[in-house]
């Protein structure tokens, strides 16, 4: 069964949503991200999607209080990403109660670094995150496009050993246009070994009843919960 992984993200603290990944297209759904996981927690979800956009966009942790409040006051699984490029950055991070590191900027950019981090502390401990614009691969907050082709960027790291995968398709998210699940079957048509995470446009049951189709085994959600777009009531039958 796919797992429902909501999303909250971080700007000063708050939890906000951004569109398409633009820091001018902000909007803010809570002042206080603890009340919103603590609501997640009660309402069955095993699992949390944490990003820190300043992180993301500074290349430093910038938000790890929030997350330390949430992994003390929760029983939350929790993977926090957003701007962690050292080891040292990483080892406080899992201090602070993440239980994986969501990476993607530094797998692109430091390759050989990313490697060395998975052998030493394992690749189930990373969350890999692959955001794409026209099937090529973005950094930076998503500030930056490469010309690495997603299905290389994943060959590459599943050779090393990496499963869990996350997949946002920048152009539809935050936009509550629908998933990209013919991305998400290709990919999971040509690396059938792996964890595929749906992210990005998810804005109905129909959305992630065909990330489902197209061999997904989690879907993060932000926006459409936020908004109301889907109710977590009506997630039941995806929560353990």
């Amino acid at each position: 069964m796919m797992e429902i992984i909501p999303a909250i993200d971080i700007i000063d603290g708050k939890c906000v949503r951004l569109s398409q990944g633009d820091y001018m297209r902000k909007k803010i759904y809570n002042e206080n991200p603890l009340e919103v996981a603590k609501q997640f927690e009660e309402a069955g979800i095993r699992r949390l999607h944490l990003v820190d956009l300043d992180g993301a966009k500074k290349g430093a942790v910038v938000n790890q209080k929030v997350l330390e409040s949430i992994a003390q006051k929760t029983k939350l699984i929790i993977d926090f990403g957003g701007g962690i490029k050292t080891e040292e950055e990483m080892r406080s991070v899992f201090n602070a109660g993440a239980n994986m590191v969501a990476v993607g900027s530094v797998a692109v950019k430091n390759t050989a670094l990313f490697f060395t981090w998975v052998k030493k502390f394992g690749a189930e401990k990373f969350l890999l995150g692959a955001d794409v614009k026209n099937e090529k691969i973005a950094v930076g907050g998503w500030t930056e496009q490469t010309t690495i082709s997603v299905f290389d960027f994943i060959k590459q790291n599943v050779a090393e050993g990496m499963k869990n995968i996350f997949c946002t398709d920048i152009s539809k998210d935050g936009m509550l246009q629908g998933a990209s699940a013919v991305l998400y079957k290709n990919i999971t048509r040509q690396f059938p070994e792996i964890d595929l995470i749906a992210s990005g446009g998810i804005s109905s049951l129909k959305d992630i009843e065909e990330c489902e189709k197209a061999g997904c085994k989690g879907a993060i959600i932000g926006k459409a919960i936020y908004e109301g777009n889907i109710f977590l009531s009506d997630l039941k039958r995806y929560l353990c």
